[in-house]
């Protein structure tokens, strides 16, 4: 009988070192080293498929293609067996002593190099393999090539000094590798561990990947698959496995790219936003995958964080990954993907809102807080995201809402601004005094009914080269008006003259000097007294609100301006009544502005205001 001939070789000087690096630096998480292995499993089955076509005769020809996972718990083993190309003597040296030929320098030079580049290294026996010591105090590796003439051998290594090979006879095409845990991984000789490990990073793998009979990776990498031979059930169901969710989703998107980079990618808009319920801030739904194997789960690299919603896969074998294929690299290239992947999106969102309105309105409602989000926090997309915004207004309907788009095309003939205007709600904003002139004027304003549609419209500035315009502005300036501004009075009406309007408005903002910044009268003002607006043509009172509720104090700067309607009844009165009774037209006045400042939805001391309002009543149950 011949003795098997053991070959043992040593490691050069450093690679001791140099493994240290590759088992305890470059990897962050132990349980990559289960993906690593499975990926150069898959390739070595699918360099086998390709062979296989290309040459008639290969050994084991009948052995199907597929990975088998056993784990040992007893005696704390992991083998991972593929039927794939297999290596012979010389490639399991080449292979698997990359790091054992290299010299330090050389190798360290590859490492730093490799860490520019676009590395690939799936499939590779190299640095992925060799984070099987991160968890394997001895790692064996058993391989035959699919070559007729081939002979089985076997690789082994504790990953310190040196490695050892000799024959295996009598195995099959392909590769096994058996890990020897150490004592603080013996968890990965556990069947629920790994089943979990697979689950998460390669359950798309192409082969079946088997442990016990049962195939662990049932569910198809469909992104990867021509749409049109995909079943709408077949969408639902990935969308339930990946977005981990019960409810069919409101959008998909699934689209694939060739230039300027590779990018499969299945997205998906859920129905509900689970922020609303109130379970806290979601992270992102985007898994990101490199052909097939996971690299990052929930991927803040791939979507902005206010698109955080959307559910799916992003698939590209052009993402530069660093050598241990954990973090994404080339930012350049990351933000490009990233570019692309978003305007695409926006793009689709953008042609659903038009082909079915309705549908968007749900969409809308329920997720259009994250496009207002990313309207004040990303000034990249704010062009685009500007188009899918909607809102109430004064041509529609409650409930209704338009595009700022819509505005634009039934804005007046000499109309230069898109004019806004924040409520806590319609009925509230129409029964104020802002939208007086709009009205009599047969002007548009937009609605907006949330707190940060101000912070939204004041970042977005512009849409199709109009301003968007606060109608709280002090300088807000009204062209149509212009034509009647003195119409709201009439012959038998009393108003007051431009001396008399003069010294009412000079001797307001002497006594309230301490709370308004200026006294002016109104060219807007219809049928209300009074109003308070914004010298900060910037900040709007929903602003102010906001900002006061997240601890700033604006003290002077936070004065606003007082403006009077001087054709009103009460307004002409108190012209007269500040020559009669100084202190009683005191009162007065400052109760037009806490009317007014409670109107601008501003927060007054109502017990001023009723003490205050007491006192008028009495004086005028006394007069009576």
């Amino acid at each position: 009988m011949t003795p098997v001939k053991t070959e043992t070789k040593e490691f050069q000087a450093e690679v001791k070192k140099l493994l240290d690096i590759v088992i305890h630096s470059l990897y962050t998480e132990k349980d990559i080293f289960v993906r690593e292995l499975i990926s150069n499993a898959a390739d070595a089955l699918e360099k086998f498929r390709h062979q296989s076509l290309l040459e008639e005769e290969v050994f084991d020809s009948h052995v199907p293609l597929e990975i088998k996972i056993d784990p040992d718990k007893d005696k704390h083993i992991l083998t991972i067996t593929d039927t794939g190309i297999g290596m012979t003597r010389e490639e399991l040296e080449s292979n698997l002593g990359t790091i054992a030929h290299s010299g330090s320098k050389t190798f360290l030079t590859e490492l730093a190099e490799a860490a520019k580049k676009d590395v690939n290294l799936i499939g590779q026996f190299g640095v992925g393999f060799y984070s099987a010591f991160m968890a394997a105090k001895k790692v064996r590796v058993q391989s035959r090539s699919y070559r007729k003439d081939a002979e089985g051998y076997e690789w082994s290594s504790e990953g310190t000094g040196n490695y050892t090979l000799k024959p295996a006879p009598g195995i099959h095409r392909g590769t096994k590798i058996i890990l020897e845990l150490k004592d603080d991984s013996h968890n990965y000789s556990e069947k629920e561990s790994i089943k979990q490990i697979i689950k998460q990073y390669s359950t798309f793998v192409p082969f079946p990947i088997i442990m016990d009979g049962e195939t662990l990776n049932t569910i198809q990498a469909i992104w990867t698959r021509n749409k049109n031979d995909i079943k709408e059930e077949e969408y639902t169901e990935f969308y339930k496995y990946v977005g981990n969710a019960f409810d069919e989703p409101s959008y998909k998107l699934h689209f694939s790219t060739d230039a300027p980079l590779a990018i499969n990618a299945l997205l998906f808009i859920p129905k509900e936003n689970m922020e609303k319920f109130g379970f806290g801030r979601i992270s992102s739904g985007v898994n990101l995958y490199c052909q097939k194997v996971l690299i990052e789960q929930h991927s803040e690299n791939i979507l902005p964080e206010w698109l955080r919603f959307v559910k799916g896969v992003v698939d590209s074998e052009d993402l530069p990954l660093n050598i241990s294929r954990q973090a994404l690299q080339d930012s350049a290239l990351v933000a490009k993907v990233k570019k692309i992947i978003t305007k695409r999106l926006l793009k689709f969102l953008e042609e659903e809102a038009k082909s079915n309105p309705e549908m968007y309105l749900e969409f809308w409602n329920n997720f259009g807080i994250y496009l207002k989000e990313g309207i004040t926090s990303d000034f990249n997309y704010k062009d685009e995201i500007a188009k899918l915004l909607r809102f109430e207004s004064s041509k529609t309907k409650a409930g209704k809402v338009v595009s700022l788009a819509e505005y634009v095309e039934r804005m007046k003939e000499d109309q230069k601004n898109i004019y806004y205007i924040n409520g806590p709600n319609r009925e509230a904003i129409e029964s104020g005094p802002y939208i007086e002139a709009f009205k009599k004027q047969d002007i548009e304003i937009l609605y907006t009914l949330e707190p940060i549609d101000d912070f939204v419209m004041n970042h977005l500035g512009l849409f199709d080269e109009k301003k968007l315009v606060s109608a709280e502005r002090a300088d807000l300036d009204l062209p149509e008006a212009k034509k009647g501004e003195d119409e709201s009075a009439t012959e038998t009406e009393k108003s007051l003259g431009d001396d008399e309007s003069k010294k009412l408005t000079e001797w307001m903002k002497d006594i309230l000097k301490d709370r308004v910044k200026d006294v002016t009268v109104s060219k807007r003002l219809v049928d209300s007294p009074a109003m308070v607006v914004n010298p900060d043509a910037y900040m709007t009172s929903t602003m102010e609100r906001v900002l006061q509720a997240s601890g700033q104090d604006f003290h002077e700067s936070g004065k606003k301006n007082l403006e009077l309607n001087v054709n009103h009844p009460l307004i002409f009165q108190l012209s007269t009544l500040k020559d009669k009774d100084t202190d009683f037209a005191l009162e007065v006045a400052n109760q037009i502005l806490d009317n007014a400042l409670i109107q601008a939805g501003l927060v007054v001391d109502p017990r001023k205001i009723v003490e205050r309002s007491y006192k008028i009543m009495e004086r005028a149950i006394i007069e009576k």
